[in-house]
């Protein structure tokens, strides 16, 4: 059986306690490997190696970091294949998805961070005055904890380490214990570039042992965390507590909203994307499908066609458009949330089954067909806590006013969706909506430049941009006096303001 180690001071290492967990292949719910369960133990370890290498690392120039960076994209690159299958068998979506989507984002991510950060370490701000000459430097804040999720490994393992490392932290991070084995791949190449020992670290492990623990550790600088909302409440707690930097990406129930001017056929195609991509596991993906009166019948009849057209099966076959969820557990999960709707009188239009006439090799894993619900209101537990599953729950409104209203209904910020012709409109509902990230007649469009993150529950700062490099960085003024405000002792005027 395949074992999945630590990744610390650039070499690969067993848990101090050598202690295991099973990884499983959600598609068939077999054993694949074995992860190293890391505890405090291995946790201070790494930080350690983190602590040493990290001066020799912000003293290293901006662009030698960024090529180590390249080259770790260079080598995930070289053997793209490899690792989109090993996503899919972890995480049991489509290999068709994690060919074109995850490993190439988790390429890019290390491309345009290393070049971000190049561009910013070339010059720093300067603000001069009659009075005095003020420079302001961005300082690597030391130690880095990175801890990501199951749902998109590789991709946002990436998106979360690419920044601190290029702009000269090194970093300790976490990923799923569901999902580790490209994690361990990237390690790997790090070790094969050159990448300085301790300046990427891999601890693997449980949430409340390993992440816990790479929370509270003294010397660990910033956290940035994607996951859900009480265990990011649990983290920032723990943050302020020590004074230090957190980053929370956290849960969604995101509202997709289609006024009746919309392109139908084209709102139907993206609401049913919204829905059900990676099968309903992503924090952006729509739970909430708001409908005006005038056209839900019509948008119905599309989505619940286009939702009984998604093709499932083995995840491995190239004609999979739809996998399985991540684990068994899961899938009880969010059954039971489906099962809790239809006691609130929700009526299921399509799915809501676990599908039959699986191939052989898959009959046994953790499946669940694309779910359409109507009938039940905003006050439904449905519609107000995240399922995070292949289930969307439709509702009609009859004015921009009650969409609004209705999207606003709940306790996570996150993202939403506006379908219209008018842009008016568009931009006018968009400044209405209390989320951080509004797309107008599309879903999932992201750049590299803008912040992402939520409000209220979704979630606490921004990734992306500016903004994750300035998170992983401490602005550090030097203020040197003019020529023209040194008297004959030498002596600087105080208190001086412009």
């Amino acid at each position: 059986m395949r074992r999945i180690e630590h990744f610390i001071a650039g070499e690969s290492s067993m848990s101090a306690h050598e202690a295991w967990l099973d990884v499983m292949e959600p598609a068939t719910s077999n054993v694949v490997a074995h992860v190293a369960r890391g505890l405090r133990k291995d946790v201070e370890t790494a930080v350690d190696a983190a602590a040493a290498a990290a001066p020799r690392w912000a003293a290293t120039s901006a662009p030698e970091r960024a090529r180590l960076l390249h080259a770790m994209a260079d080598g995930i690159e070289a053997t793209a294949e490899s690792f989109a299958r090993a996503e899919s068998i972890d995480s049991g979506k489509p290999l068709s998805i994690t060919r074109s989507i995850d490993i190439p984002r988790a390429i890019a991510n290390l491309r345009w961070f290393a070049d971000a950060a190049v561009k910013a370490c070339q010059g720093t701000q300067r603000f001069d005055s009659s009075h005095a000459s003020n420079e302001v430097l961005r300082m690597p804040v030391g130690v880095v904890g990175a801890i990501s999720p199951w749902n998109l490994p590789l991709y946002l393992l990436t998106w979360k380490i690419a920044a601190p490392l290029a702009m000269g932290n090194a970093v300790v991070a976490k990923p799923s214990e569901l999902t580790p084995s490209t994690a361990s791949m990237l390690a790997s190449i790090a070790r094969e570039v050159g990448m300085p020992p301790g300046v990427l670290n891999i601890v693997h492990g449980l949430g409340p042992e390993a992440g816990a623990a790479l929370v509270e550790h003294p010397d660990v600088a910033a956290i940035t965390f994607t996951g859900g909302t009480e265990t990011g409440r649990s983290v920032n707690q723990t943050c302020a507590g020590l004074f230090k930097k957190v980053s929370l990406e956290l849960g969604g129930k995101n509202a997709l909203i289609i006024f009746a001017d919309a392109d139908i056929d084209a709102a139907i195609d993206t609401a049913t994307a919204a829905a059900f991509a990676n099968q309903g596991q992503i924090c952006l993906c729509t739970e909430r499908l708001l409908i005006e009166s005038s056209v839900y019948d019509r948008v119905m009849e599309g989505v619940i066609e286009r939702a009984r057209a998604i093709r499932i099966g083995d995840p491995l076959d190239a004609e999979t458009d739809f996998g399985s969820l991540i684990s068994i557990a899961h899938r009880d999960r969010v059954e039971a949330a489906l099962a809790g709707a239809i006691a609130d009188g929700a009526h299921v239009c399509t799915g809501g089954k676990r599908p039959i006439n699986l191939p052989d090799r898959v009959s046994a894993g953790a499946f669940l067909e694309p779910t359409v619900l109507q009938g039940i209101g905003m006050d439904a537990r449905f519609n107000r806590e995240e399922v995070f599953g292949p289930v969307v729950c439709a509702m009609p409104f009859a004015d921009e006013a009650e969409a609004v209203r209705m999207a606003n209904a709940t306790d996570y910020g996150l993202c939403a969706t506006v379908c219209t012709q008018d842009l008016e409109r568009a931009g006018r509902v968009a400044r209405k909506l209390d989320v951080g990230t509004v797309w107008t007649n599309c879903w999932l469009v992201r750049d590299f430049r803008v912040p992402f993150g939520g409000v209220k529950c979704s979630g606490l700062g921004r990734e992306g941009g500016d903004d994750a490099l300035h998170f992983c960085t401490e602005a550090r003024t030097l203020c040197s006096a003019s020529n023209s405000t040194v008297d004959a002792s030498g002596a600087v005027p105080t208190g001086t303001h412009t």
